[in-house]
């Protein structure tokens, strides 16, 4: 028999999962509102926790919130209603939900954002890369660069920023890096481990060119949230995983709601 779990509970379970000591010194991770001894039905796992998230936690009657990116990455002296950061605070408490944060620890988890990332696009046998950000792997037949990246934008949810493509269309590419999120310090790293082609976002124009111009990887560039959001789903179904082992037991929702902040592309010319 099974009954609710307590937010204690869950935050122990992600932490076991995604370590706090794991994060980057400059992180902000771990839980950020909420009565430890609160139970927890039903999560809503989300990458941002900006207000349109809040909305759906509310609506959808949630006790918690899971995101990948922190509320605060620096330090703060008020949590006044006047700023954006203030009103998520004020709105969690009250409405009684609570948030917690799993973000570089997430990143760097055997499984985590990255294994999430690769098992999507079809990438298997991964191996570690740059400190255990970026994982790579194969696929299990080659295809052209062109088909490989509209597989991209076919697994991936659609952003405005779309799918973008560095490299020769019709190369063959087999061996996939990827990293989810911001992956600049992996074009080296993948190349270096026989890489056709390196998935990731925020990608730069010099660092791009320059990474092409001296004979490296292909590059499939997405939106930031589009790279970890498969993350989400994974997260939950471990997470129920372990709480079902420890007798307790929530529902997951994973949010559907794009919070990539670009709203429109505009293709312009002579």
């Amino acid at each position: 028999m099974t009954s609710a779990s307590s937010l204690a509970q869950v935050v122990a379970a992600l932490e076991r999962r995604y370590p706090p000591s794991t994060a980057e010194p400059w992180d902000a991770v771990g839980l950020v509102c909420g009565e430890p001894d609160a139970p927890v039905r039903r999560i809503l796992w989300a990458v941002d926790p900006v207000e349109a998230v809040i909305d759906e936690a509310i609506a959808d009657e949630v006790d918690l919130i899971v995101t990948h990116h922190p509320l605060f990455l620096s330090g703060v002296h008020s949590v006044s209603a006047t700023t954006a950061k203030g009103r998520v605070v004020h709105r969690l408490i009250s409405a009684g939900i609570a948030l917690y944060c799993a973000h570089t620890n997430a990143d760097v988890a055997d499984p985590g954002v990255s294994d999430a990332l690769a098992a999507v696009l079809g990438v298997t046998t991964t191996l570690a890369v740059d400190a255990g950000l970026g994982r790579v792997g194969d696929l299990n037949a080659p295809v052209t660069l062109a088909d490989f990246a509209a597989r991209v934008a076919a697994v991936l949810p659609a952003t405005h920023h779309g799918v973008r493509v560095a490299g020769d269309p019709d190369r063959w590419v087999q061996r996939v890096a990827v990293c989810g999120g911001s992956g600049d310090s992996l074009l080296a790293a993948a190349t270096a481990h026989g890489a056709d082609v390196l998935v990731t976002a925020d990608l730069k124009h010099h660092r791009a060119l320059e990474h092409l111009e001296e004979g490296g990887c292909a590059i499939v560039d997405v939106a930031h949230w589009a790279s970890e959001w498969p993350w989400l789903a994974q997260a939950a179904l471990l997470l129920g995983e372990d709480l079902a082992v420890e007798g307790t037991t929530v529902e997951s929702i994973v949010s559907a709601r794009p919070t990539d902040p670009w709203a429109m592309t505009l293709r312009g010319g002579l």
